[in-house]
């Protein structure tokens, strides 16, 4: 019997099974180094990026890394100011999704939820419900939007002013190859506040655009909307 296991795995592996081993290490090396998506589980990149988004990772948008490692092979561009990132958590080694703030040689302070970066203070606008943008954006009850400028282009961040969080921090300096990010949801978001900075080393990629994104507060409808929508 032993033998004939033996028999039919030298067959598989003669004939689909090594063809099917090299199909996998393609695929995951692909998936590892190149491109990837990533589910959105938390509102803590809301109102950008929704729970149930699935974001599309650009993993070629900063360098090259050896497949399953975060080990660097060439580098070519550098995250900037207002960018949507990946990248692994100082914390607990997570997977997260935030926006790039602060960049290395930064100084970056915080007084009521208002950014200061390098001595001047972000401008802030209103943002009056509904919102139109894409994707298309949406506040929920008792939140407070804003269109934060952050570097050449603006987005929407959302506060909640009956929550308890951190919105004020002293000016700090941003060390060589560290980056500062914040999740959207200011008032919602576990982010370099917490955890402090995130060494370049950790960033997976840039989040693009929302691929697919299914309602989980609702059976798992699609938001058929938010389908192949940029990130912005």
């Amino acid at each position: 019997m032993k033998n004939n296991w033996k028999t039919y795995f030298r067959l598989f592996w003669k004939g689909w099974g090594c063809s099917i081993f090299v199909a996998l290490i393609i695929a995951t090396s692909f998936k590892s180094a190149i491109a990837d998506w990533n589910i959105v589980p938390t509102g803590s990149m809301k109102p950008t990026i929704l729970e149930g988004d699935r974001i599309f990772i650009n993993k070629l948008a900063y360098d090259l890394k050896v497949p399953y490692t975060t080990w660097h092979l060439v580098e070519w561009n550098a995250p900037q100011r207002g960018d949507i990132v990946v990248f692994y958590s100082p914390a607990d080694g997570k997977r997260l999704v935030k926006r790039v703030v602060g960049m290395p040689g930064d100084t970056i302070a915080m007084h009521n939820n208002s950014l200061v970066i390098n001595g001047e203070k972000l401008d802030y606008e209103p943002i009056i419900a509904p919102l139109s943008a894409t994707p298309p954006l949406r506040l929920e009850r008792n939140r407070l939007g804003f269109y934060e400028q952050l570097g050449p282009a603006r987005h929407a961040v959302m506060i909640s002013p009956q929550q308890l969080a951190m919105r004020s921090f002293p000016e700090v300096i941003i060390p060589s190859d560290q980056y500062f990010m914040m999740g959207d949801n200011r008032d919602n978001s576990a982010d370099s506040r917490y955890f402090g900075f995130v060494d370049r080393s950790e960033i997976v990629g840039k989040a693009t655009s929302v691929v697919i994104s299914l309602d989980i507060n609702n059976h798992y409808l699609p938001r058929w909307k938010r389908f192949f929508t940029e990130l912005l």
